[in-house]
């Protein structure tokens, strides 16, 4: 028989401690009094002192109420029910459906064992030619999208949803506004997506405690499925509004602060989430592509900061587009030599390209005289920024490298390109 405890030591923010013997790290407890029952999480054992953070915020709680601890961690139910379904950040229907209890699995588990995981060599195609050409998105890779407010991170999310060549999409939204939710709902419902999409969405007007259950909710599922032999791909933004959420709790819980109030933990916590991307051997696939926005646009906060020691390279978002300089996808090479001959000697050759119209660019800004080859290279600039960089753009991969040597071959002889001549041979425009 469950113990229950009627009284309470202290509420401070939405944390509150209970003396209580025999209770685990994580374990879930309810908790009863004249407001309802709530349900809240172990978070610190102090010999018999528990520390236990309230889901639903600990307004209404009194000192008075009841604590029974349930003796068992928070559980998700899996099963293909989910598929086309929208929860909250604590596994509840947001979308008015029924509540599933069918195959619960407990989330926050441990990474996958190395020796289970085999080497990523499959692309994930998007139709967004700046990820497929030039820095293609790779099965079981983790990837942060860095980026600040105000940039089309959450659009981006949503194009790769609707048109990433998977099997499963699980979109996990941590302080989203309501109306990036809204925009999220639609746009997978309006495009037929939402079929095979699970969604885990935390609003910034929901509890903050649920918005650090989303990470580990999503790929608890996402888990599952792949061990299924689906290939599943891992949305989740964004990251730094879930360390906001664990800055939080760590000054309720009056913790040590690390760099700028963060916890000391940061980047175990972000480690233990990111860890997650595995291609499993003989079965299918976990990938991660998560906004981290950046305050102030510092590379060097904390949250991208410890994100860049983690995770495979980055694409940074900037201007409305994906940046080809800084962004890096370090698997890359693992995949683009078997897409097309052609692939990896065109995408170098046309950021040289690109890179050498950027210094063409300051130039004439400067009130510099203009060369014939600056105003090559200035057409061939807007021509690769419009019909390319443009995240508009919705072509396959093949197309995207036939589209790259059609800009090529109307800005510039062949000899210019520096490219090898048996591919101009074949791929040059006629």
């Amino acid at each position: 028989m469950q113990k229950v405890y009627t009284k309470i030591e202290s509420i401070v923010g939405n944390v509150i401690t209970v003396k209580a013997d025999g209770v685990r790290n994580s374990d879930l407890a309810e908790i009863s009094g004249a407001s309802g029952t709530s349900l809240a999480r172990v978070i610190k054992l102090d010999h018999d002192l528990v520390s236990l953070e309230v889901f639903s915020g600990s307004q209404g709680i009194s000192t008075s109420d009841k604590v029974r601890f349930l003796g068992r961690p928070m559980k998700v139910s899996f099963s293909d029910n989910l598929l086309g379904r929208i929860f909250d950040g604590a596994g509840r229907p947001r979308d008015n459906g029924p509540t599933l209890e069918e195959n619960m699995i407990t989330i926050g588990g441990p990474s996958v064992n190395p020796s289970k995981r085999i080497m990523a060599k499959n692309m994930i195609r998007t139709g967004i030619p700046m990820i497929d050409m030039f820095n293609s998105l790779v099965e079981s890779q983790k990837l942060p999208i860095f980026s600040v407010s105000g940039e089309p991170y959450n659009q981006l999310l949503a194009r790769i949803a609707m048109q990433a060549e998977v099997d499963i999409i699980i979109l996990g939204g941590m302080g989203l506004k309501y109306d990036d939710y809204l925009y999220f709902k639609d746009t997978l419902e309006k495009s037929g997506a939402l079929s095979h999409t699970i969604m885990f969405i935390h609003t910034a007007s929901d509890p903050t405690v649920e918005c650090t259950l989303v990470p580990d909710l999503s790929l608890a599922v996402a888990e599952q499925f792949a061990l299924q032999g689906k290939k599943v791909l891992v949305l989740l933004s964004d990251m730094t509004n879930f360390c906001d959420a664990l800055k939080e709790t760590a000054i309720t819980m009056e913790q040590v602060p690390s760099n700028r109030g963060y916890p000391g933990d940061l980047y175990s916590a972000l480690a233990s989430r990111y860890e997650k991307a595995v291609d499993f051997e003989g079965a299918g696939s976990v990938t991660i592509l998560a906004v981290t926005t950046m305050p102030g646009d510092d590379v060097t906060h904390p949250v991208p900061d410890n994100t860049g020691y983690i995770t495979e390279g980055q694409y940074y978002l900037r201007n409305g587009w994906i940046e080809p300089f800084g962004s890096l996808s370090r698997l890359k090479q693992n995949v683009n030599k078997d897409t097309r001959e052609d692939h990896r000697a065109l995408m170098d050759g046309m950021i040289k390209l690109y890179s050498q119209y950027k210094d063409s660019l300051e130039k004439k800004s400067m009130g510099f005289m203009m060369s014939d080859w600056d105003e090559k290279l200035l057409k061939y600039g807007a021509l690769f920024e419009s019909r390319l960089m443009d995240l508009s753009v919705n072509i396959p991969l093949e197309e995207a490298l036939d589209e790259g040597w059609k800009i090529l071959s109307e800005c510039f002889e062949p000899n210019e390109t520096l490219l090898k001549s048996d591919l101009i041979e074949k791929y040059w425009p006629k």
